[in-house]
């Protein structure tokens, strides 16, 4: 399925769930702040839609994307978080550091999932240029930030469904 034409921040053909009373960890690279500061805002709104409480959201920022993977390591070891979102952007450059850094990211926030027993949802835009980016933070292809918090909504409700 191309997305080249489409929002992919449309919720409404899906049962989302009622997310009050869940506890959220948002780790933020501030790296491509103009993209990351929009995931962020896409993320809040998402779960203030589907009735999360600003006081049971802690955000944290870390440096980069790649620290997003000891970030959410680090506030799952705090057991009362139901998930973590994760958000950053990586941008293709001239060298292949794009492509370790999105790999390293990828495992290293499974892995974290892994370890904590923890939802940690991936929320981080890989993409070739800025434009792209700044299409899927809140312009023509919706808010991956926004689509991150509805994952995160539904996986913390399936992980206290089969506590």
């Amino acid at each position: 399925m191309s997305s080249s034409m489409k929002n992919l921040s449309d919720f409404s053909h899906i049962e989302v769930g009622n997310a009050e009373g869940l506890k959220f960890a948002i780790v933020v690279s501030q790296w491509n702040a103009q993209v990351t500061g929009a995931l962020l805002d896409g993320a809040v709104r998402g779960l203030q839609q589907h009735g999360v409480l600003e006081e049971d959201m802690d955000i944290i920022q870390v440096p980069g994307s790649y620290e997003l993977i000891s970030g959410a390591d680090i506030v799952l070891r705090d057991n009362s978080f139901d998930a973590v979102i994760c958000l950053g952007c990586v941008i293709q450059g001239e060298t292949r550091h794009f492509d370790f850094i999105c790999d390293a990211v990828g495992h290293g926030l499974a892995n974290a999932a892994l370890k904590h027993n923890k939802p940690v949802i991936f929320g981080v835009l890989t993409t070739d240029n800025l434009e792209q980016a700044l299409d899927r933070a809140g312009g023509k292809h919706g808010n991956k930030g926004e689509e991150a918090a509805i994952t995160a909504i539904q996986m913390a409700l399936i992980g206290k469904k089969y506590k």
